[in-house]
This record gives C-alpha cells, structure tokens and sequence, in this order.
C-alpha cells in the first residue's frame, strides 16, 4: 500500500478507537445552533456523522478520479494503437514503392544492358563483314601484284632469252 493510504486508514482507525472510548459523551444530548434555529442532538454523532461523510465522499471522488484516469489511459492507448498501424501500414506501402520502383529500375537496365549488347553485336558484324571486305580486297590486290609480277618475269625472262641462231 501507499505510504498516504496507510495513514488514511490509521487516522480512520485512531477516530473509530476515539469514537468508541468515549461513546457516552458522543451520545449526549446538546442544544445545537444551526444558524436560523436550535435543535437537540449528540455533537458526538453529528460530528462522526460528518467525518463518515466527508469519508465516504473523498472516498468516491478518488474512485471517479482514478477510473476517469484508467479511462483516458485507455483512449489514449487506442489511439497510440491506430497511429502506430497507420505508421506501420504507411511503411509498407513505402517498403511496397520501393521494391517496384527497384524492380522497375532492374528491368530498365536490363533492357538498357539487352539493347546495348544487340547494338555491340550488331557493331561487330558491321565490322566483321568490313574486315572481310577489305580481305578480299587485299587478297584480290596481291592477286593482282603478284600476277602483274608474274607477267614482268615472263616478258623479262622472255626478252633475256637468247633465240637460236641462224
């Protein structure tokens, strides 16, 4: 228990032991004023009465505080509860945003990466094909050097060549 729970309730029991022991005076009668008349009653009583009921009301208003406390507690877990799912639920979509932007991303480069490699490729077929133009060239111009040196060896070989005599 609470330190000032615990002497609420020795101060309580410290009247109870009080009211007890001097039951007999507190039940005498006296003339009481009550301002605009006298009545008799036991001051005793009356005064009891009036703690037993500032008790009981002090008693009510910590209950009432309390369970408006616990009920305010609650609201505010509820909705501590539904922003906490709306964040969650907002991350999600954030996480979902960015896995399809990633994956768009990736098939972009993918098709970027495809599409350069069709043009590299494309490339090297240009330049295979060149390379094997200008082969051919060359193969066709040292076929020709090479005949025309043929052609200068025969008429040389032809103009050297003593005919026979008469």
């Amino acid at each position: 228990m609470k330190m000032r729970t615990l002497f609420l309730l020795v101060l309580l029991g410290v009247i109870g032991v009080f009211a007890a022991v001097n039951w007999s005076t507190f039940t005498t009668p006296t003339a009481l004023s009550l301002v605009f008349g006298t009545v008799q009653a036991p001051l005793g009583l009356v005064m009891l009465g009036l703690i037993v009921f500032l008790t009981v009301l002090f008693i009510l208003l910590a209950v009432f505080m309390k369970t408006s406390a616990l009920l305010d507690f609650r609201r505010h877990d509820r909705e501590l509860q539904s922003m906490r799912e709306l964040a969650d639920h907002a991350e999600s979509s954030r996480f979902t945003i960015l896995q399809e932007l990633f994956e768009q991303e990736t098939k972009r480069r993918a098709n970027v990466e495809q599409h350069s490699r069709a043009e590299v490729l494309a490339r090297l077929d240009k330049l295979e094909s060149a390379l094997g133009s200008v082969m051919e060239q060359l193969e066709n111009s040292i076929a020709s050097y090479i005949a025309e040196l043929e052609d200068k060896m025969e008429r040389t070989a032809g103009q050297k060549s003593p005919s026979p005599g008469p």
